[in-house]
């Protein structure tokens, strides 16, 4: 795409995320994700209805009458958004590719976190590490993310969850809020997804086109795999060949749910026509 191309994309896609996150999405993000703890604030003289464990003994004593502290949440976090630039987020059969529905979604978090006062960060991979954005916050750096998913060159080759995790965990060592985006149509370690989700909260999130789930009948057709240049030649013609294709794409899908919900990490599956908004809203609710 041209500069001009971009830009106007990211702005379509600043007014379509705002719209919805003002709407729905800040508050439950803010109720969802109080902060890392209590910091202290002040000193003030006990009232009714205090707890006894905020007493502070030391002006106590010193006054003569009770006084307690008084604590504030801490609530700036930080939020790692990791996406998969491997070349099967590059497609799209629907109004929108999959690296187009991502950079939505993800400004939709931006804009919560930055409404929200907390930094957010990208890191882009694919077969290694491709780029990295360190957490900042506002407006102008949700805009850059949203750009850098929209523009990236996606690799033909295999992504590797494991290393991309990996790497932010040795970056990153205060406890974030992890949002993995891929299409997981690479095998990966599970171990990985235990370690992560035990430092981090991770939610994995499937971006789905139709097409990956269902092959059409087109007839004998030649199937490339972008990211491995395989090819190979199958008659889609035949009912067997595309009943066995389903359901090979629903076990996958159900040993990768496992595989999250074993991690005690949450999972969404994302088909790029939904309205991920309400999935969104409720997973904060949840949380």
């Amino acid at each position: 795409m041209q500069i001009k191309d971009i830009v106007k994309k990211v702005k379509q896609i600043e007014i379509r995320t705002r719209k919805k996150t003002e709407a729905a999405l800040m508050g439950q993000y803010h109720s969802a994700f109080k902060g890392q703890g209590m910091t202290f604030s002040e000193v003030r003289p006990y009232q009714f209805g205090d707890e006894i464990r905020r007493i502070d003994w030391n002006k106590t004593a010193r006054f003569r009458e009770p006084f307690v502290k008084v604590m504030e949440e801490e609530r700036e976090l930080t939020m790692m958004i990791l996406v998969d630039i491997s070349a099967s987020m590059d497609y799209g059969t629907k109004v929108q590719l999959k690296r187009e529905y991502v950079a939505e979604i993800a400004a939709s978090l931006g804009f919560s976190a930055a409404g929200n006062n907390d930094k957010v960060g990208l890191i882009l991979f694919a077969d290694k590490v491709y780029k990295v954005i360190p957490p900042q916050k506002g407006r102008k750096h949700i805009l850059s993310i949203i750009s850098n998913i929209l523009t990236a060159d996606y690799v033909p080759a295999e992504s590797k969850i494991d290393k991309a995790m990996e790497y932010m965990m040795g970056i990153f060592k205060r406890k974030s809020l992890v949002f993995l985006f891929s299409d997981f149509e690479d095998a990966y370690d599970s171990k990985m997804l235990r370690v992560a989700s035990k430092k981090h909260q991770l939610l994995g999130m499937r971006i789905y086109d139709e097409k990956d789930n269902e092959i059409p009948d087109v007839g004998y057709a030649r199937l490339l795999d972008v990211e491995t240049g395989k090819e190979i030649w199958a008659n889609t013609s035949s009912a067997r060949w595309r009943y066995t294709f389903a359901e090979a794409q629903k076990q996958k899908l159900r040993a990768l749910e496992e595989d999250f919900a074993n991690s005690s990490a949450s999972f969404m599956n994302i088909n790029t026509g939904s309205d991920y908004s309400k999935l969104l809203y409720n997973y904060f609710q949840k949380k």
